[in-house]
């Protein structure tokens, strides 16, 4: 039977707004229950205790594909309301998600039941149940190299080359709360350490083909510097990180390298983490927090996992936060600024 490639991507996906309904109540409900749902209370109380504290840095982390499954809206909200500082991200949420957004592009609900090599005959890729149009991904891999041509050759770090894409997409954006703009806007620093592992990968590769003796490339150890030069900075600090990956570990890592440096710094002192994945087979995206604690990096009395899938539970911790109003008086840390 015939396909054609507009009949797959109808339904666009629809990002949960978390300042049109209140769960308040519900986390005050799931407070006096058990297994998932008390966990997913007790990271809310964390998350509330971090934006009550003035001077404490909140960074967010974020792995997996929940800015493509609906959280993208989410994420640009804490950036909005000052609920968070500093993102560390792997560079697909930050650059084929929201970037890819941010042109004009959507996701769309799909099936994780759909034959893929009709997928593939079609040019969509698929991200379980969602879809994207291949087409449309190449694009967006070609403006990141547009751009990068258009930038003094040098190397920069991703957190530079991301305030780039935002002053890119000041000018050139076709939706106006994408999380790269509203975090240029508020000096909210963006850091994707494996920022090559996307589709900014591709563009940088094009770009490095059409300029072999003078084009830009990534610093990340200058980054992680970066990185940990907030961390010393800060005081004290949470973590609210979905997914594990590269950027949990990444976070966890500057105060160990502020160590090396001969600075002062506290261990992260408040943290949570949603995630699916098992600390039974010792892999480190799911290795506890308290398990960090043995390696100086976690402090162990105010932390909590989740195991669930972020996009079930994130939106009514975030919600909760947003409505019980902490960020109102929380102090605007312009991170961006420190560079």
């Amino acid at each position: 039977m015939g396909h054609n490639k507009s009949s797959f991507l109808k339904h666009p996906i629809e990002h949960i707004d978390i300042t049109s309904f209140d769960a308040r109540p519900i986390i005050n409900a799931m407070s006096k229950m058990s297994f998932v749902s008390r966990e997913t209370a007790n990271a809310a109380k964390i998350y509330n205790k971090m934006l009550k504290e003035k001077n404490c840095t909140i960074f967010l982390t974020l792995a997996g594909s929940t800015s493509a499954a609906g959280c993208m809206q989410l994420y640009a909200d804490l950036v909005k309301n000052n609920m968070v500082d500093a993102i560390i991200a792997t560079g697909a949420s930050i650059i084929d998600m929201d970037f890819f957004e941010a042109l004009g592009y959507r996701h769309y609900q799909g099936s994780q039941f759909q034959n893929d090599n009709i997928l593939r005959d079609n040019y969509i890729d698929r991200i379980y149940d969602t879809y994207i149009d291949e087409d449309e991904l190449q694009k967006c891999d070609q403006i990141i190299g547009e751009i990068a041509d258009s930038l003094k050759p040098r190397a920069y770090t991703s957190r530079e080359f991301i305030q780039e894409l935002g002053a890119y997409l000041k000018s050139n954006s076709k939706k106006n709360n994408s999380l790269i703009e509203i975090s240029y806007d508020h000096n909210v620093p963006i850091f994707c350490p494996a920022f090559t592992d996307s589709s900014a990968g591709f563009g940088l590769v094009m770009h490095q083909e059409r300029n072999p003796d003078n084009h830009i490339t990534i610093d990340s150890i200058k980054e992680f510097r970066e990185l940990t030069e907030i961390k010393i900075q800060s005081g004290s600090s949470g973590l609210v990180m979905i997914g594990g990956g590269v950027p949990k570990n990444f976070v966890q890592d500057t105060v160990v390298c502020a160590e090396l440096l001969k600075k002062k710094v506290d261990m992260h002192k408040y943290a949570v983490q949603i995630t699916v994945a098992d600390s039974r087979d010792g892999a480190c995206s799911s290795s506890t927090l308290k398990e960090a604690s043995s390696w100086g990096k976690v402090n162990s009395s105010e932390e909590q996992m989740v195991y669930a899938e972020a996009t079930s539970v994130m939106p009514l911790i975030a919600s909760d936060a947003y409505h019980r109003g902490y960020w109102r008086d929380r102090p605007i840390k312009n991170l961006s600024k420190i560079f």
